[in-house]
């Protein structure tokens, strides 16, 4: 028998904590992910899979929506799922059954990693890796950025806390970004 060790993003056993000055930065490891795009005539069949899905309607552009299950807009008529994993280990499968064959549906778990930015004055530190414009940016925002060459989506949770979701073979990189860059501010 196999006797396998779940390791994260960053290769530990345990996400990864980092602080400096007001700035936390977090290794989080605990959520499933689930992309969903519209197939051609199922568009609208596919915004009410999401809205029974999430609570509320699916996101528009530029946008991130739900409470325990939340998307964020990442294209035309696709979104990102995001939830807890303890709690939707199976969130791929709900979001096909849900569906009912109007939207593809694609696993995204182990494609990316999430890093979350909390404290105040993260504007700061954001400036530094992307063209956000922080004075606009605000709670339920959500867009995709290039960070240090990487294509990323940038999720505002709250002012004080930001989710940066990036490809996960480049884990170390983001990281090392994101920590140079609050070293940088603060």
């Amino acid at each position: 028998m196999h006797n396998l060790t779940a390791i994260t993003a960053l290769g530990g056993t345990e996400p990864r904590t980092n602080k400096h000055g007001p700035i936390t930065l977090s290794e989080e490891a605990g959520y499933a992910l689930a992309s969903v795009a519209a197939r051609k005539g199922g568009e609208r069949a596919t915004n009410l899979a999401i809205r029974r899905l999430i609570g509320p309607a699916a996101p528009k552009p530029g946008h991130v929506a739900g409470d325990k299950v939340t998307a964020f807009w990442s294209g035309p008529d696709q979104w990102i799922l995001e939830a807890p994993y303890d709690s939707h280990e199976t969130l791929f499968a709900q979001a096909t059954a849900e569906v009912k064959g109007k939207a593809s549906v694609t696993e995204q778990t182990s494609g990316w990693c999430r890093f979350d930015l909390h404290g105040v004055g993260l504007a700061a530190v954001l400036e530094r890796l992307c063209a956000i414009n922080m004075t606009t940016f605000r709670p339920g925002d959500a867009t995709r950025s290039s960070i240090d060459h990487l294509g990323c989506f940038v999720v505002c949770r709250t002012l004080e806390h930001i989710s940066i979701l990036g490809p996960r073979s480049s884990a170390a990189s983001l990281h090392h970004s994101l920590l140079t860059a609050m070293r940088s501010a603060y």
